[in-house]
């Protein structure tokens, strides 16, 4: 992993140094994801085929509505500033300016989508550390696509993010359709997303 220079909490300098050390050398096998969860290293397993085939689905639908400046990335590191967090989302949508081509994490709050699509084995990282973590840094919409809630796969869409917390804006079961609002514009139907 490359240098990381990310604002550590105030007053948690000196351990937020020793987590970003132990982020970086960190040697997961391939495919793995590394982050930083409420000041944890967290080490989460490769997606499944189900996993991947959602996110590149809704990625193909973003392509189709995104200014030419702007990218969907899956491997970018976001920083959460004030919760001892560096998450790597499934998707986010940066300009492609907030990029600085040094390898460091972008701060949550450029971010203007957020995706993750839960795994059993995480699925209450993404629907409550890092909804709160998302908000908290003020990244404008967050989009939980959960094949694994209740039994019942569900897409939620979050927005007005305000001192940590989120204002649900729809929710849908898998099968009906979700609207992005501008700046995408677009309504996703959740049936083409595969059903753990």
């Amino acid at each position: 992993m490359s240098a990381l220079t990310v604002d550590p909490v105030p007053g948690n300098g000196q351990e937020w140094d020793d987590l970003v050390r132990i982020w970086e050398e960190t040697d997961a096998p391939e495919g793995c994801k590394v982050e930083i969860i409420d000041g944890i290293v967290a080490v989460s397993p490769p997606p499944s085929d189900e996993h991947n085939i959602t996110a590149e689905l809704l990625q193909r639908r973003l392509y189709a509505v995104l200014p030419e400046d702007w990218g969907i990335y899956q491997t970018v590191g976001v920083s959460i500033p004030g919760q001892d967090g560096l998450y790597i989302p499934d998707l986010v949508i940066l300009p492609r300016d907030a990029l600085t081509g040094t390898g460091s994490p972008v701060p949550a709050g450029e971010a203007l989508l957020v995706v993750e699509i839960t795994s059993k084995a995480n699925a209450n990282h993404d629907r409550i550390k890092k909804a709160h973590g998302y908000a908290k840094a003020g990244a404008e919409l967050f989009l939980l696509l959960d094949p694994w809630h209740s039994g019942r796969p569900t897409a939620t869409l979050y927005g007005d993010p305000e001192r940590g917390t989120y204002r649900v804006l729809e929710s849908v079961e898998y099968g009906g359709k979700l609207a992005l609002p501008e700046p995408f514009g677009l309504e996703v139907d959740t049936g083409m997303f595969p059903v753990c």
